[in-house]
């Protein structure tokens, strides 16, 4: 299952970047069971591996996600 996440979060931030919260949402009516620390587990591990790249925008506390190009 957590492949199945890993990817689906994947194909998400391939659209656009995101905050956790949006991810969980999308991801929840995808029809996935997810909570929120376990996307964040995810793409803790997706950072450490280089997917994903973590970063604040605009001075807003929230951290958003992208792919790494």
């Amino acid at each position: 299952m957590r492949e199945e996440i890993d990817t689906e979060i994947v194909k998400l931030l391939e659209e656009r970047e995101l905050t956790v919260a949006f991810i969980t949402r999308f991801l929840s009516e995808r029809g996935f069971d997810v909570t929120r620390q376990l996307v964040e587990r995810s793409l803790r591990r997706m950072v450490s591996l280089g997917v994903v790249e973590a970063f604040y925008t605009n001075g807003n506390k929230r951290k958003h996600y992208r792919l790494v190009r």
